[in-house]
């Protein structure tokens, strides 16, 4: 089985476009202390190589590359000519992903923090402007004594049919799914860890799984994904049944990253 290589960091160079394919070339530094006797490893230069399709998924360019944070999954090769290969190693990408900024990060945190506070403080204006003066009640109660009182009416908010039918469709959806499911996500979108791909799950209980998914159209569990960057936390079973039966879309629960 071959070896396989996870990266993470930005490019360390300009974008080069080939016919199928572009490359670029990245750099890790190395560890910081080395057996005594051997030489320390300072930096270790790859040059990454990535079809065309796959890259124009992620939205990079020529201007941006340098400044995204990217990981990439992937395996070393030295068939590349250095003339297009100037890194130490070769890398050949099966899948590459965006990561989030840490200020994006930040400031989407820092944005769902004060839309609750806005919400709550909506309701007590509406209320205030609704209800009547004091002024109000004693003409209230001076020209119509025997009325009961009036009670401001509260407006409904209605949802348009557009939010209704988006939320029925994703209920039915779910509902069809493993309890405790979140999501659906697509399963090319899924970032695997070097140590999962490691390992081989047992055979009988994957059979299982795979008989109760043709017997049932779904997986028996959903997939624990990390939220934000999707990479598989939990399932690594599940996930080679959904590879084996070839499903588009799998079930998934989230966990926030820490």
């Amino acid at each position: 089985m071959p070896h396989k290589i996870t990266l993470t960091g930005s490019a360390t160079g300009p974008l080069r476009e080939y016919d199928r394919y572009v490359a670029f070339d990245m750099r890790e530094k190395g560890s910081p202390s080395a057996p005594k006797g051997l030489k320390k490893s300072t930096f270790i230069s790859y040059t990454v190589f990535v079809a065309k399709k796959a890259f124009n998924k992620t939205g990079l360019t020529k201007k941006n590359i340098m400044h995204e944070k990217i990981l990439i999954q992937g395996e070393p090769t030295l068939d590349i000519p250095i003339d297009e290969c100037p890194g130490e190693i070769g890398v050949i990408c099966f899948q590459i992903t965006v990561l989030p900024n840490k200020s994006d990060k930040e400031k989407n945190d820092s944005d769902a923090k004060k839309e609750p506070k806005q919400e709550a403080s909506a309701p007590s204006l509406e209320q205030k402007n609704m209800e009547p003066t004091q002024q109000e009640k004693e003409e209230v109660s001076v020209s119509q004594p025997i009325e009961k009182e009036v009670k401001p009416i509260q407006p409904e908010v209605q949802q348009s049919p557009t939010e209704e039918k988006k939320t029925e469709e994703k209920k039915t959806t779910l509902s069809n799914q493993p309890k405790g499911t979140q999501d659906l996500l697509n399963f090319d979108d899924i970032i695997v860890p070097e140590e999962f791909l490691k390992t081989r799950p047992n055979p009988e209980k994957t059979q299982k799984v795979i008989d109760f998914v043709k017997r049932t159209g779904r997986l028996d569990e959903p997939l624990t994904i990390e939220k934000g960057s999707k990479i598989l936390k939990d399932g690594y079973r599940r996930y080679v049944v959904a590879k084996t039966v070839k499903m588009n879309q799998v079930p998934v629960v989230y966990e926030y990253q820490k």
